[in-house]
């Protein structure tokens, strides 16, 4: 009889383990699928969204740079940027530094069209600029350089910046 009762144990131990297995996860809380479609809907919304500024921003080539405009005939750096991302219906501050705080900090290597480039020196961030792309190793940048210039795509002239996105 011992051998009986070891060799159905030895039956049933499996079973139980699997008829446990189902009822833990039966008794699980499943993932809501919905909640995950409506954060990839929002997060291509907001890329969509970052990419209309890019667009929008790119059509501002050759407007004249002015301290303290925010366009729509004129700018300065980060004027250029609330300009472009509340055309395209992202609200951002207006300051440069403003911008820096509240973006969020990505390595470089991250990049893509439409995050933004803060330029840093002795007094914290002192420019803004919109990256492009990548070429030959260099950003591509889109900004309004500075009095007397105008709006223009550019390659940075420092390596004092970083990179930062407002995509969450």
């Amino acid at each position: 009889m011992p051998t009986l009762v070891r060799a159905r144990n030895l039956l049933l131990l499996p079973l139980l383990t699997l008829a446990v297995l189902a009822a833990v996860t039966a008794l699980s809380p499943v993932a809501d699928a919905s909640a995950v479609t409506r954060s990839q809907k929002s997060s291509q919304r907001v890329t969509l969204k970052i990419n209309r500024a890019a667009s929008i921003a790119l059509h501002q080539i050759g407007d004249p740079y002015r301290y303290g405009s925010a366009g729509p005939n004129s700018f300065d750096c980060s004027g250029l940027m609330q300009f472009s991302f509340r055309k395209a219906g992202i609200s951002i501050p207006r300051t440069a530094a403003a911008q820096a705080h509240r973006a969020r900090h990505i390595p470089r290597n991250k990049m893509r069209r439409g995050d933004l480039m803060f330029f840093t020196g002795g007094g914290g961030v002192y420019h803004a600029a919109m990256f492009l792309k990548w070429s030959k190793g260099h950003a591509v940048m889109l900004h309004a350089p500075r009095t007397g210039q105008r709006v223009k795509i550019d390659r940075p002239w420092t390596n004092g910046w970083f990179a930062a996105t407002m995509r969450r």
